[in-house]
């Protein structure tokens, strides 16, 4: 409710509106916001732009000023890898804390933004961020928002899991395993090498190093298998992804593992990828399109499968929604 006092009077009240302030030929702009609280030393200033009354607010016991109710959705999605803003005009602004992969609960924001008056707004799920990234923001939108909206915000925000948190990476070895006789027997140089070790590097991942095989698949096997042995936490095949005969990446992969997720993925370019697991050390086959093209299908999984997460069947079909990258 507005209410029109003195300006005297005004001390620890708060501002129904912004405030102009003109000064001809020079200036001309908001002296005070609303929702300003008025302190003891504004009264000067007010005075001195011709407020001798102003309105100001005054909050039932069903309202909550923009800054309080900020403040109360920003704690109540706090993380530990998260760093947070001070309120200011009912929003606030939170960072990562390190760098990682950003993961939000999509069901419970999808929630939330259905609350009439407020909004919380991220960057997309399972995207690499580096320490200091803007990852979200949220804001109360009108300058007093009901007490209800507040409370039905909070019982989505109550949850188990973080609705919100940047997972940091896990430094895994990783051994490359390149097939093709081409390359093996030295006919071409192969060019999978450096362009994985730039990419795993972004992540802090460690390489075991590279093995160059031919197209037998029993080598691709034996290789892929010594890597395990050596103690890789990812192994990543590259090359004889196709459907020619003498591609046997896939049927290597197969061989090694004991759940094969997918050969196929609904992503352009990268289509002719594959995930598999051995145990829960994940394999995958890299097709050419990873030398070529700057982004692929391998540049989405890499950080999930550096941050720890083991991608299941659903997380693949859904890549489909947006995978035309190029």
């Amino acid at each position: 409710m507005r209410r029109e006092v003195r300006v005297q009077d005004a001390i620890g009240m708060t501002l129904a509106h912004d405030l102009t302030r003109i000064v001809p030929g020079e200036f001309k702009g908001r002296a005070f916001a609303k929702g300003h609280v008025i302190r003891e030393e504004d009264i000067p200033q007010l005075l001195s732009i011709g407020k001798e009354h102003i309105f100001v607010l005054e909050l039932g016991a069903d309202e909550v000023h923009e800054d309080e109710a900020a403040q109360l959705m920003a704690n109540a999605l706090a993380h530990s890898s998260l760093t947070m803003s001070a309120p200011h005009e009912g929003k606030v602004t939170f960072k990562a804390a390190h760098a990682g992969l950003w993961k939000v609960d999509v069901s419970a924001l999808m929630r939330i933004n259905s609350i009439i008056d407020l909004a919380v707004v991220t960057k997309r799920t399972d995207t690499p961020v580096v320490a200091g990234e803007s990852v979200t923001g949220l804001r109360a939108i009108p300058l007093v928002l009901k007490r209800e909206r507040l409370e039905q915000f909070l019982d989505v925000a109550k949850q188990d899991r973080p609705l919100l948190q940047v997972i940091p990476y896990r430094p895994l070895p990783v051994g490359i395993v390149t097939t093709g006789s081409e390359v093996a027997k030295g006919r071409i140089t192969d060019r999978f090498g450096p362009v994985l070790q730039e990419k795993l590097e972004l992540y802090g991942l460690q390489s075991l190093g590279q093995t160059i095989v031919g197209d037998s698949v029993d080598d691709i096997v034996a290789a892929i298998r010594g890597f395990l042995a050596a103690g890789a936490k990812l192994v990543l095949v590259t090359g004889g992804m196709s459907v020619d005969p003498d591609d046997r990446s896939p049927a290597a992969i197969r061989e090694v593992a004991t759940e094969v997720v997918t050969y196929g993925m609904p992503v352009l370019p990268g289509s002719m990828s594959m995930l598999a697991y051995a145990g829960d050390v994940p394999i995958m086959g890299l097709p050419g399109c990873v030398i070529y093209d700057a982004v692929t299908v391998f540049d989405w999984l890499l950080p999930r499968l550096a941050a720890g997460e083991r991608i299941v069947r659903e997380d693949i079909v859904a890549l489909g929604h947006g995978g035309l990258i190029k």
